[in-house]
């Protein structure tokens, strides 16, 4: 990851659009600023129908035919926030928290939740965007319960024909699913793209 771009101590969620269009994302500090970064390569999960889709794991593949989880959309938006918040290290801070939640009131943020018998099991939240959705965090209290919303995220952007699934930066979860990691320049060549066209989420 680059240094900061930007630090600032206020964060609306006009800002944060505006942030994504231009390729760079908000994240909190322990200071209670937030800053702005870039990745270089970036990580994006691809959706456009052209490419291939999306790899589930045989173990995975198990776990959705027993229907372990009920899947459900922006139920508990504030609840999976602040438990992906809920770590000994976090970028989440109240900043981030206020200007996503305005985000989700404003019909442009989303949860995905993984649900079971226990309660909520596992989740993930992010923007939606024109064409691009946004990835920012998840979380599970239970094996496989975020890695089952993201396969439900997956299918409801491919369903919607959305351009872009930004998971900014690559980790093993992601990598296991078939992400992959590209140049800045064609970063922005598919955020451009997506910012062109008007894709709904549901």
């Amino acid at each position: 990851m680059k240094s900061p771009i930007y630090k600032y101590y206020q964060l609306s969620w006009k800002e944060v659009l505006q942030g994504y269009t231009l390729g760079i994302f908000p994240m909190g500090e322990d200071d209670g600023s937030i800053s702005w970064y870039e990745t270089s390569p970036r990580a994006i999960l691809p959706v456009e129908s052209q490419v291939s889709g999306i790899h589930i794991p045989r173990s995975l593949s198990q776990v959705l035919k027993k229907n372990i989880f009920n899947v459900k959309v922006d139920t508990v938006f504030s609840e999976v926030i602040h438990t992906c918040a809920e770590r000994d290290t976090t970028w989440i801070n109240p900043l981030i928290i206020d200007a996503f939640t305005d985000l989700y009131k404003q019909g442009y943020a989303h949860s995905v939740e993984a649900w079971d018998n226990k309660g909520l099991a596992g989740g993930l939240y992010g923007v939606a965007y024109k064409g691009a959705f946004f990835g920012e965090s998840m979380f599970f209290k239970r094996s496989n319960a975020s890695k089952v919303a993201v396969i439900k995220l997956y299918e409801i952007l491919k369903k919607n024909n959305y351009i872009l699934l930004d998971i900014q930066m690559m980790t093993s979860h992601f990598r296991t699913f078939g992400a992959v990691d590209i140049s800045k320049k064609a970063y922005l060549e598919v955020l451009e793209r997506a910012m062109k066209v008007d894709r709904k989420f549901g």
